[in-house]
Order: C-alpha cells, then sequence, then structure tokens
C-alpha cells in the first residue's frame, strides 16, 4: 500500500488512549520510580516480531506524547508498509520513565491495529484480481470503532456503514417484524434520507427478487451456500448491489467470491483478528535525538 487511509480524527480516539493509560499507570509506575533516576534520558525502539501490516504509528505517538511531552517518536516506516520480523517500526527518544510508562499502551494499541490490517490484508489478497470488495461489518471491539474499520482500510479493505444511523440495512429481524421483505422494504423508502440506499438481508432467491422489486438495490446475502449465491448473481447481478456474508473464511473466500457477488462482509476483520507481535526495545547508550 502506497497511500494508506487518512487516520481519523483524534477526538474520536483520544479518550481512549487517556483511559487506557489511565488503567494501566494509575497513581504513578511504581518500578520506573524506584530504580531510574527522574533526570535519566534514553531512548528505545518499536520493532515487528513477525510479519504484518503496519498500522496504528500515529495512535502510538499519541500515547507517548500523553505521559510525556517531552518524547520524540520517529516513524521508521510509513504507515501501511508490509513488513518483516526484525524491521524497525519507530524510535523513541526522551525522559526515559516516560517511554518505559508508555510502553504497555502504545503496544496494546499498535498490535490490535496491526493485527486488524495484517488479517485484512490476508483476504484482500485472497479475492485478488476478481474484482470483489472485502468490506467490514460493526462487529468492532467496543470503544474502537473507529480505529478497527481504520485499520481495516488500512489493510486494503472497504468499510460497511459506522453504526445504526450511517445506513439502512434491513436484518432478518426487521423483516420478521414488519411482514415481510417487500413491506419492510417499502417502509424503509418511503421515509428513507435521499442519500442513504437501502439493504435488505434476505435468505431465499425468491425473497431476493422480492426486495430488488420493491425497490431495495443492495442485498445482504447471509449464510447462503455457493449455489445459492450464484443462482442469485446469474438473476439479480445487474439490478442490485450483492453481499454475501457468514462462515466466510480464507479457505473457502474464493469460491465465494466466484459467485458473482460484488462484495464480501467478513465480521472476523475485527472480533477475531490476532493481535500482531510488535515488541519495544531499550537502546543501551542510544542516542538521545
Amino acid at each position: 500500500m502506497t497511500t494508506p487511509p487518512v487516520l481519523p480524527a483524534e477526538w474520536g480516539w483520544r479518550d481512549l488512549v487517556w483511559r487506557s493509560l489511565a488503567e494501566d499507570i494509575g497513581a504513578g509506575d511504581v518500578t520506573s520510580t524506584l530504580v531510574i533516576p527522574a533526570s535519566q534520558r534514553g531512548a528505545a525502539v518499536i520493532e515487528a516480531r513477525e510479519r504484518l501490516r503496519v498500522c496504528g504509528l500515529a495512535v502510538a505517538r499519541a500515547v507517548f506524547a500523553a505521559v510525556d511531552p517531552a518524547l520524540r517518536f520517529h516513524e521508521e516506516v510509513q504507515e501501511g508498509t508490509d513488513v518483516v520480523p526484525g524491521v524497525r517500526l519507530a524510535t523513541i527518544a526522551g525522559p526515559l520513565r516516560g517511554i518505559f510508562a508508555a510502553e504497555r499502551t502504545a503496544l496494546n494499541f499498535l498490535g490490535r491495529l496491526c493485527g486488524v490490517a495484517s488479517l485484512t490484508q490476508r483476504y484482500v489478497a485472497c479475492v485478488q484480481g476478481t474484482g470483489v470488495r472485502i468490506v467490514d461489518t460493526r462487529k468492532t471491539l467496543p470503544g474502537w470503532r473507529v480505529l478497527d474499520k481504520y485499520a481495516v482500510a488500512v489493510g486494503g479493505g472497504f468499510n460497511h456503514r459506522m453504526g445504526l444511523f450511517d445506513g439502512i440495512l434491513l436484518k432478518d429481524n426487521h423483516v420478521a417484524a414488519t411482514g415481510g421483505v417487500t413491506q419492510a422494504v417499502k417502509s424503509a423508502l418511503a421515509a428513507a434520507p435521499a442519500h442513504l440506499r437501502v439493504q435488505v438481508e434476505v435468505e431465499s432467491l425468491e425473497q431476493a427478487v422480492a426486495a430488488v422489486d420493491a425497490g431495495a438495490d443492495f442485498l445482504l446475502l447471509d449464510n447462503r451456500s455457493a449455489a445459492e449465491l450464484r443462482a442469485i448473481a446469474e438473476q439479480l447481478r445487474d439490478r442490485a448491489l450483492l453481499e454475501a456474508s457468514g462462515g466466510v473464511t480464507l479457505e473457502n473466500l474464493r469460491e465465494v467470491a466466484a459467485t458473482g457477488v460484488h462484495r464480501v462482509s467478513i465480521g472476523a476483520l475485527t472480533h477475531s483478528a490476532p493481535t500482531s507481535d510488535v515488541a519495544l526495545e531499550y537502546l543501551p547508550g542510544g542516542v538521545d535525538a
């Protein structure tokens, strides 16, 4: 990735940084206070311990700045870069107590965001050449949504709606509560804001046709077999945007992508992404630059 997405505005995640620091540092870093003189300065590096896509450097920088504004954070690689074990991601220099106090919180953010971006990148690579987009869901870590979705974008994926407020998605429960697909779609269209498309979850070809005939231009095909996806795509691909979801893994993704759907949404990108292994190492005699 040559041009990574723009990090969401700091107001959307800075409170998360402060809360994370508060729960870790509390009244103070007892250990460092005992063994590190307040005047001691030094440097450390953050490095990758596994293959990963870099994501979250600016958030890590914000963590160190929140602990001690005197700390200087230098990015050694660009956000969105794919790196191998041993590559330096950043160098931090300044008051040593501040470096050690911020270490774990900064690595927690960086590891989580690199993990989401790296997993997303694997899914994106799997559908390369098909034209199918990989899309995230609302299955994010509570409080982390703007950062989780940013990491998906850094991984090459695309964002679905941010929340209930910026997208219309008639799920199976909405359909059941309103008396069926046709009624649910017509009710939504009757009062939908002009800038929002109506998406509806369908469970069969018959429901899919009914939804499109009622005016829906966006279908969610949840937990459908490859054969069902193919049948719906053959009939409706030119009339509606088709999104497959549910039960999609790296092992079956290519088969799903080949059915003719336009995109595949995957909750695992954010609810099951492993934390990437990143570490901070003190530089003995390091230049305080």
